[in-house]
């Protein structure tokens, strides 16, 4: 298993904690949030992870060169161009070794999700992308089908007999899943291409508890997040 942390964000929401800083670099009790997401991959199994990096990109390039990390630590490099999450996935691919499961994890997403339950369900089912989903309040929801496929997102596609489910900022997904994407030239949304690769490729879910999982997107969750973690 192989890592990709999602940290190259504008961090808006997180503002002001944000002026003067990347969201990867704000800090939980004393430990960035990049260190708390490089930590967990690295506690299950993970040797390889990639960084991409984009706003406030030499500060973070810096951190990252200057700190110890318990695994290999690449950076796909995005500072010229912000690639969205599809465009960012399919920049970084070329950093992985392509034989390995890819554990995709945004930098401001806290849990105790289980990655090698993850890993173990994504190669037992066989699918292109797993998604992390658990039963919580929001507005943003994926919806799937009764095989368990992905088949829309709430708001985009007709709901009728399929079910919602919200999304955990953290998926898996196989190697093969890189080839099929466009090209890295031009921002795009993964879930744009994951919604036109599911009608022929298995994209499921895996479902987690939501009790200790954690968007810390604003400076309130951030505080929160001090006491919960």
């Amino acid at each position: 298993m192989e890592a990709l942390i999602l940290a190259a964000g504008l961090g808006t929401r997180l503002r002001p904690l944000t002026d003067s800083r990347p969201k990867a670099l704000v800090e939980i009790n004393g430990k960035t949030l990049l260190e708390i997401a490089i930590g967990r991959v690295a506690d299950a199994g993970v040797k390889r992870c990639v960084v991409n990096a984009h706003y406030f990109g030499d500060m973070l390039i810096h951190f990252i060169q200057q700190h110890r990390w318990p695994c290999e630590v690449l950076v796909s490099d995005e500072r010229e161009m912000l690639l969205n999450t599809g465009g960012a996935l399919k920049h970084a691919a070329p950093l992985f070794s392509g034989d390995e499961p890819v554990l995709i994890h945004n930098v401001d997403i806290l849990s105790d999700i289980d990655f090698l339950a993850l890993q173990q369900h994504h190669l037992e089912s066989g699918n292109l992308v797993t998604l992390c989903t658990s039963h919580r309040e929001t507005t943003r929801m994926l919806l799937f089908d009764r095989e368990g496929h992905l088949a829309g997102i709430h708001g985009q596609t007709e709901a009728s007999g399929l079910t919602p489910l919200p999304f955990s900022g953290v998926s898996m997904v196989s190697p093969q899943l890189f080839p099929l994407m466009p090209s890295d030239d031009h921002p795009y949304p993964v879930f744009g291409c994951y919604l036109e690769l599911a009608k022929h490729y298995p994209i499921g879910y895996f479902m987690h508890s939501a009790d200790r999982w954690l968007d810390v997107g604003t400076p309130q969750a951030v505080e929160r997040a001090k006491t919960m973690f």
